[in-house]
């Protein structure tokens, strides 16, 4: 009998453990991202299927002459300030892009409502594995729109916002940013630790927005976008 009480008393102790686990841990959403809740900018968004996956598909649709940072689809409904934000994307130059694209690809956070104002960590998987050096060197990047491009940060801080990871254009790969307060971290392709420290992101600890995010010339896949909340 003792025995008995004593086995439920360990298993009702590990039951109540498990309870203030499941209450404590932030909660984890996962952000649908079909068309019809993306507010567009400067894309094309439309539902694919691309390499087996199911998922949304931005193509560049700008004018000649547009600004670096205004081409991505809002996600309706997301107001974000510290947390976790996962993406599975591709990116690739489009066949009549210029040759410098990259098939730039990421996502931008603590947005204001228009997309005027935001932060960004973004992927350039053309350069990935280029044979020049210091192209794999600005395979990933930080910037902050509208006061902070990326031509700035490499002019007035080189090295500093951007630095290399293996990618492949048109290929899957898995971002993770993670935010608190003026400090972000990138992660690539499940990595334990990150590929990118901004320590003062450039906005300090705002909140906003959470947009799918592309460059000039470029055709991206988004999917699996997950967001977790501290």
């Amino acid at each position: 009998m003792e025995d008995r009480r004593r086995a439920w008393s360990v298993r009702a102790a590990a039951m109540a453990v498990e309870a203030v686990l499941a209450v404590s841990s932030p909660a984890q959403t996962l952000v649908p991202i079909d068309p019809p809740k993306l507010h567009a900018k400067n894309v094309k968004v439309e539902a694919a299927t691309f390499k087996g996956r199911p998922a949304v598909r931005l193509t560049d649709t700008a004018p000649a002459g547009a600004p670096d940072g205004e081409r991505f689809a809002m996600v309706q409904g997301i107001d974000f300030q510290d947390g976790v934000i996962e993406v599975d994307l591709t990116g690739d130059a489009l066949p009549t892009a210029d040759p410098t694209a990259r098939g730039f690809t990421g996502l931008a956070f603590r947005s204001s409502a228009d997309g005027s104002r935001y932060e960004s960590f973004y992927l350039r998987p053309k350069n990935g594995r280029a044979d020049d050096q210091l192209q794999r060197n600005h395979s990933v990047q930080y910037m902050a729109t509208p006061d902070f491009p990326w031509q700035r940060l490499r002019q007035e801080t080189p090295g500093q916002y951007e630095t290399y990871v293996d990618l492949a254009p048109g290929e899957w790969s898995k971002m993770k940013i993670d935010v608190q307060g003026s400090e972000g971290r990138l992660y690539v392709n499940g990595a334990e630790q990150p590929t990118l420290i901004v320590h003062g992101l450039k906005h300090g600890s705002s909140r906003g927005g959470v947009a799918l995010w592309i460059g000039p010339g470029t055709v991206a896949h988004f999917a699996n976008l997950r967001i977790t909340r501290k």
